[in-house]
């Protein structure tokens, strides 16, 4: 064992990691793997990732990102799993149960500012939800068939200013979450997560075969993934290493305990690495596949691909009225949004009811209640942001509340959170490197190597950081970047 490992536990930690609690645990290891992989599949995987990833030269892009997964998001995420495991509830919980009772710092208080996250994470993911669940309903009633660009660019536009039908829509989809998470982990979430994970991957598989029939895909697959060596240094080679880092750690939405968890509905009968290894795939398979939809079908009309919700809901909307079967394509595509989106609301949700059950020993219905009603009350902000409230431009001209929360979100307690957990999982006046490999590697399966502990203390905390530094200069333009 590696000479900077704390050589024996803490005493009474085995305690903590080998009692049995009467907390609810999967029924199956594909519900725990399909469950976290639904919470890490997000929209960023549909509208960033194949817009960076064609920018910044395409298949040395995709090189430079697999790369910074594996030595950056996928320690943390086995450091949020072994959390989320020996603490047998959520991120503050966890903190406290398993920090070092001999040290008087209170790990679980930074732990709550942290986990808030969740809450802000849900504020705008559930309105862009009840979004995607409108443009589906709206393809199957066939509204896009004879738009043009502008007619799509001013529908998307008309249905942000009305504050009724945002609200309307995100109602249906927090209903829809609520009724979920209600039903407990194995009962019903399990369940419908099963459902939900394997037809959005049969639909995503549908569809890429059916951009891949359109004529001239072969351009916008060449675009997206054929490896562009004068793209890739045009950008800048620190700008490039940036952006993969940044995509590589963001696309899994760790350092708030949407993943940990997923780690406290699981026994500890296997290992955890083979287990992040299966959930990252997935959730690359799912970013590649989506440019391997969207790309092909710009370039089969010669529309041009951007990122954001304009690809969204104003390009793709123009290029499946160009395509023949538009209505019904576009109906799949919207669907096939909507259910990552749910899939995400109910991980993300189940986190806050658990917080309920854990910290005040509410009732699961209880704790669902209240949760809905607070969401369905913090989410009119980002409404209001696109109509009542548009004067409101609180990151510059032109920016929203909505931007505002994905701000708080993603550039700060996402990287923060991450930092403070890596910290805690490797120090010994917190967690500690000895008690969370002990974790980690319990059970059958594939062991992280011991001798990767120096770079997770020393090296992961600076990449992190770097990673937060940058991103906020580069948000408010400092220093002329």
């Amino acid at each position: 064992m590696c000479a900077c490992l704390e050589t024996s536990p803490r005493r009474g930690q085995e305690l903590i990691l080998n009692s049995e609690t009467a907390r609810e645990q999967f029924a199956s290891r594909l519900g725990f793997i399909l469950m976290t992989a639904g919470c890490a599949i997000g929209l960023g995987n549909v509208w960033r990732f194949p817009y960076i990833t064609g920018q910044y030269g395409g298949g040395l892009f995709v090189f430079l990102y697999l790369f910074f997964l594996a030595i950056l998001g996928f320690p943390v995420m086995m450091m949020e799993l072994s959390l989320g495991r020996a603490g047998r509830c959520t991120f503050p919980g966890s903190f406290r149960k398993l920090q070092n009772p001999e040290t008087r710092f209170r790990w679980d208080f930074p732990a709550y500012a942290l986990f808030t996250g969740n809450l802000f994470l849900l504020m705008f993911y559930t309105v862009i939800s009840g979004w995607l669940l409108a443009y589906a309903c709206y393809f199957a009633a066939g509204k896009f068939r004879t738009m043009d660009a502008a007619q799509c660019r001013t529908f998307f536009e008309s249905f942000l200013a009305s504050p009724g039908l945002q609200t309307l829509f995100m109602l249906l989809v927090l209903a829809l979450t609520v009724f979920v998470c209600m039903g407990g982990v194995r009962r019903m979430i399990e369940k419908v997560i099963k459902v939900m994970m394997i037809g959005l991957f049969l639909l995503l598989l549908l569809l890429v075969a059916q951009s891949l029939r359109l004529p001239d895909a072969v351009r916008g697959v060449r675009f997206f993934l054929y490896p562009d060596v004068d793209k890739f240094l045009s950008g800048g080679i620190w700008e490039t290493v940036h952006a993969a880092m940044a995509q590589a750690f963001f696309t899994l939405s760790l350092g708030i305990g949407s993943i940990a968890i997923c780690g406290s509905y699981i026994g500890r009968d296997r290992s955890l690495p083979m287990e992040g290894v299966w959930i990252i795939a997935l959730d690359t398979l799912m970013a590649i596949c989506s440019g391997l939809i969207i790309f092909p079908s710009c370039a089969a009309f010669s529309i041009a691909p951007n990122a954001g919700p304009s690809l969204i809901f104003i390009t793709l909307p123009n290029v499946f009225h160009n395509m023949s079967g538009g209505p019904f394509w576009g109906f799949l595509f919207f669907l096939f949004l909507c259910i990552a989106a749910v899939s995400t609301l109910i991980a993300v949700f189940e986190n806050l009811a658990a917080f309920g059950m854990d910290e005040f020993r509410w009732s699961r219905r209880k704790s669902c209640a209240i949760f809905g009603v607070a969401l369905a009350l913090l989410s009119m902000p980002c409404i209001l942001g696109y109509n009542l409230w548009q004067k409101f431009q609180p990151l510059g001209k032109g920016s929203s509340v909505l931007d505002l929360e994905d701000f708080i979100v993603s550039d700060n307690l996402l990287p923060l959170g991450a930092l403070y957990l890596t910290i805690f999982c490797t120090n010994r006046f917190g967690w500690g490197s000895e008690n969370f490999y002990g974790e980690l590697n319990h059970g059958i399966g594939w062991k992280l190597p011991h001798y990767l502990v120096p770079c997770m203390r020393w090296g992961l905390p600076l990449i992190i950081l770097a990673i937060w530094i940058i991103g906020i200069v580069k948000r408010f333009h400092l220093f002329g970047l």
